[in-house]
């Protein structure tokens, strides 16, 4: 079996004023492979598909895999010459029977509502009817009528943290093979939960939801469930929380199990949601907790500034809850990440030991506050430095950053890279010199990714709604193309006719 396997990511906030042009993404080809510059093994879940069609004795082709991080519109240029690139790889690979795509699925650019819909059915347009067309998705993602009736299917992440991408992909693979056999015959069914909001999957309420979800799977002819949470900085028409069931050629069956399950998840619509504090009430809760005779020393207090979250397509430099910390004179504590490539410059030029004067964050707009001035000392410098984003397979995916450093100011550690990243785990901190469990404070500029690898470590994590560009409070985000007429929170059961306590006890024949 002929097997091509491409992907192209990039989650839009239709709200930032961060362009992201082709500068911004960084794109793996055949000839990287070749040159050894990355190893597909390395990259999640292209490992996964490789090892698996190689087990089979399939023939495998890698088309590209092209990711930016989270920013505003993608320039129009840039996404049609990555797509056009990526469809001529496919041209050149005849007889194909398996298209998998590694896809988000919230990527916006210019004149491109749907940039991965359009691509998709670009390829359906190029192969022949009889190719199966496989798509893996984040959750987050706007899930559109052009992208299921071009897909032969369409599976997203479960967990929030994406702590399941190669399980996922492992599950997708799979099912493409079995469907490209002619074994089953992938049929999908999307119901419109009319909500949108950011869903925890830590929450008691998810995780029976999930289990939910799995078991429904075990069902006869269910061949894979997805809760689509949907993306709240994506101001688009298709936007919103969704349920994706896939069925073994029986629509009506499909259509029932996705409608019972997002009436199911709706019903818990009050409970799923990150329970945030302002930043005058985090920063502190946390040094009451802190303060407290039976608070362990060695269990820091781990706060996620969600308001400046990269992966949100926040700038990361935002200055707000450091000034906070310095005016407090907070102690024994460290932050991360911030963005701001100029100081690293300087800081890599002065070198470990040096004592300097920077002008931290605050540069790239109103929602980055005022730039911080300082006396720093440079503690640890990480050239090319490569982030650990635990998985649930144990191997984690790596995130390059660019050029890292660890400042020290005051009592308070901070780490500062040359690219854009939210904070995935306490790696960052231990490989830059600072024992993250000896700190009592931990802030981290994220809004659920480090979960996994800090609640461990954690006396208390406390979710922090401060300034910032990517409020995690919905309603205080601005739409214009995203109807709120029929939506919760704007709408508490915008199901007309419906009562609520019908909701509740909804069961899954």
């Amino acid at each position: 079996m002929n097997i091509f396997a491409a992907g192209l990511l990039t989650e839009t906030n239709t709200f930032s004023p961060i362009p992201t042009g082709m500068d911004d993404f960084k794109v793996i080809r055949l000839d990287d492979l070749k040159s050894k510059a990355y190893e597909l093994g390395d990259i999640v879940p292209f490992a996964q598909w490789q090892r698996k069609a190689q087990v089979r004795s399939d023939s495998f082709h890698f088309g590209l895999f092209a990711f930016a991080q989270p920013a505003g519109l993608t320039a129009k240029r840039t996404y049609e010459n990555l797509r056009d690139e990526m469809l001529a790889s496919l041209r050149e690979n005849d007889s194909i029977d398996v298209v998998l795509l590694y896809l988000h699925g919230a990527m916006v650019a210019q004149d491109y509502d749907d940039c991965e819909g359009d691509l998709i059915a670009r390829i359906r347009e190029q192969v022949d009817s009889k190719v199966i067309i496989a798509a893996e998705l984040d959750l987050h993602c706007h899930l559109t009528q052009t992208m299921i009736e071009n897909a032969n299917i369409i599976i997203t992440y479960k967990e929030y943290p994406h702590v399941d991408i190669a399980a996922r992909g492992d599950e997708l693979f799979d099912i493409a093979i079995e469907a490209s056999l002619g074994n089953i015959h992938p049929t999908m069914a999307l119901f419109d939960c009319k909500m949108m909001g950011t869903c925890s999957t830590s929450t008691p309420e998810m995780r029976s939801f999930i289990n939910t979800m799995v078991e429904t799977e075990q069902k006869e002819d269910v061949l894979s469930v997805s809760f689509i949470h949907g993306f709240i900085y994506g101001d688009i028409p298709d936007a919103g929380g969704k349920v994706l069931v896939v069925t073994d050629n029986k629509l009506s069956l499909a259509q029932q199990l996705a409608e019972n399950l997002g009436l199911r998840v709706f019903a818990f619509r009050h409970h799923i949601q990150f329970k945030t504090l302002a930043l005058e009430e985090a920063l502190p809760k946390a040094l009451s907790i802190i303060e407290k005779p039976t608070n362990d020393p060695k269990k820091p207090v781990v706060i996620a500034d969600q308001s400046d979250n990269a992966g949100g397509g926040a700038p990361s430099d935002s200055t707000f809850a450091l000034r906070w910390m310095l005016d407090h004179k907070v102690c024994n504590a460290a932050i991360a990440i911030f963005y701001d490539p100029q100081v690293v410059k300087l800081a890599i030029a002065a070198g470990v030991g040096a004592v300097m004067q920077v002008r931290l964050g605050g540069k790239m707009g109103i929602t980055s506050g005022d730039p911080l001035d300082l006396c720093v000392t440079i503690s640890a410098v990480e050239k090319d430095y490569t982030h650990l984003f635990p998985q649930e397979d144990g191997k984690a995916a790596l995130i390059p950053i660019g050029d890292t450093v660890s400042l020290h100011c005051d009592g308070i550690d901070i780490v500062v890279s040359s690219e854009r990243s939210q904070c995935f785990s306490p790696s960052i901190f231990v490989d830059l010199g600072i024992p993250a469990k000896n700190r009592q404070l931990l802030v981290v500029k994220s809004k659920q990714h480090f979960y996994t690898a800090f609640a461990p470590i954690a006396s208390e994590v406390i979710y922090m709604a401060g300034p910032g560009a990517v409020p995690p409070v919905v309603q205080q985000i601005s739409y214009q193309r995203m109807s709120t007429n029929d939506k919760y929170p704007w709408i508490d059961n915008p199901f007309s006719g419906e009562k609520e306590s019908q909701f509740a006890d909804v069961t899954l024949e």
